[in-house]
């Protein structure tokens, strides 16, 4: 399959790394770049990262080598440091979490930060108060219109119930970003999380669409986006018909490539692929029979074969 038939012609594609290796060594990343460059995949989602760890100029030479660009991830936030939290000092802290987190995105030569800015992330203790929402889209605004100012979008992930309860719908997404006051805060959509919360994905991306960043596509079962419980070829068809062109994501975790923390962390007990370079090209394929099924699909196929559109 040559690029100039794929969807990556035409879509801006990333994936996440986790779905190769275990985490974003530069001296380990040139094996997973080089398969999903000739995959067609433009972007790599890493990991969270601690900013402070993280060798940036070492990571974003192998990046720029291969020609790919990072999206770095918030992951969630915790015990000290946390923008829904009642203590002053605490959202103080989550906030400049955050935005050591974009700092670390610009200095790596990205310009989207995706992840759960909001809250903490993990079986929730209980319902999320309405008035921790509203504290965490305030603080959450002010770190978004920030990394506008550096060049960078700021999206945050809606999550299904199980690893938060600050927000699960892309309903309740659209209500988080009215909160926030910024023009610049983005919703990043899960297929994998919608299919837990949504009556209708497609109805939920449109839901989403004047404020949707990141359209990220996920199976059921965590492994090749080819087989499970969602008609992901639909999905996209159907978002690229509804007028989304944003971003779009590929996730999927098997325990055979993570690490045994990130494993726990996740709830991957099983292993539902092994080899991530053939997941990544599956993934593209279906992408791209769904961008084929588009309007858009078919019409640059007809001027691609010399029929008007």
């Amino acid at each position: 399959m040559t690029r100039d038939s794929t969807a990556s012609t035409h879509l801006d594609v990333a994936c996440h790394i986790n779905v190769l290796i275990p985490d974003a060594a530069p001296a380990d990343l040139p094996a997973a770049l080089r398969p999903l460059a000739e995959a067609g995949y433009s972007r790599i989602v890493l990991p969270p990262l601690d900013p402070a760890a993280t060798d940036t100029d070492a990571l974003a030479r192998v990046l720029a080598d291969h020609g790919i660009a990072p999206i770095t991830i918030a992951g969630g936030q915790s015990g000290g440091a946390d923008v829904s939290s009642e203590d002053p000092g605490e959202r103080a802290a989550g906030a400049a979490l955050l935005r050591s987190i974009v700092d670390m995105t610009a200095d790596l030569g990205g310009d989207q930060m995706n992840g759960v800015p909001y809250g903490p992330f993990g079986p929730p203790p209980g319902p999320t108060s309405r008035a921790a929402v509203e504290r965490s889209a305030r603080e959450v605004g002010v770190v978004a219109d920030y990394a506008h100012e550096r060049g960078i979008t700021m999206t945050f992930e809606v999550l299904n119930r199980y690893e938060t309860s600050l927000v699960n719908t892309a309903a309740e997404a659209v209500a988080y970003v009215g909160m926030s006051g910024s023009d610049h805060l983005r919703i990043h959509l899960d297929t994998f999380h919608m299919a837990v919360e949504e009556a209708d994905v497609s109805e939920a991306i449109r839901t989403a669409m004047p404020v949707l960043g990141y359209l990220e596509l996920g199976q059921s079962g965590r492994g090749m986006l080819s087989t499970g419980a969602l008609d992901l070829p639909e999905i996209v068809r159907t978002a690229l018909d509804d007028g989304y062109q944003g971003r779009w994501g590929i996730e999927a975790f098997s325990r055979s490539v993570l690490s045994a923390p990130v494993a726990d962390m996740l709830a991957i007990w099983r292993a539902p692929y092994d080899d991530g370079a053939e997941l990544a090209a599956d993934a593209m394929r279906v992408i791209q029979r769904g961008w084929s099924g588009s309007i858009a699909g078919r019409r640059a196929q007809r001027l691609s074969r010399g029929v008007p559109a």
